[in-house]
């Protein structure tokens, strides 16, 4: 069973940055979006940033112009460059890869903006 592992969450104050990544422990074929997922405690699972096969994006736009995300599909890994980061961004943050045929999800890995 091919899994999503989620690295680099931790802690940091608000303004600073964190690198999380993202790759699976097998080969995933077939994959056309990888993206990152959030959840705040009480709060619903929310899209935070895709990627395309084709290496198109696409990014809530609470995240725009401070979040990056970039990766190789056929790789099955991706990465989310988080700056200036906000208290309100504290969550876990979840991996995700789409196939034809399913769906595949990370554990998570907790990011905590707080002074």
């Amino acid at each position: 069973q091919v899994q999503l592992r989620e690295s680099g969450g931790g802690l940091v104050q608000p303004g600073g940055s964190l690198s999380l990544s993202c790759a699976a422990s097998g080969v995933i074929f077939g994959v056309t979006v990888m993206g990152w997922y959030r959840q705040a405690p009480g709060q619903q699972r929310e899209l935070v940033a895709i990627r395309t096969s084709g290496g198109s994006t696409n990014y809530a736009d609470f995240v725009k112009g401070r979040f990056t995300i970039s990766g190789d599909n056929a790789k099955s890994t991706v990465f989310l460059q988080m700056n200036s980061l906000k208290p309100e961004d504290t969550a876990v943050y979840y991996c995700h890869a789409r196939t034809i045929s399913r769906n595949y999800w990370g554990q998570g890995t907790q990011v905590t903006v707080s002074s």
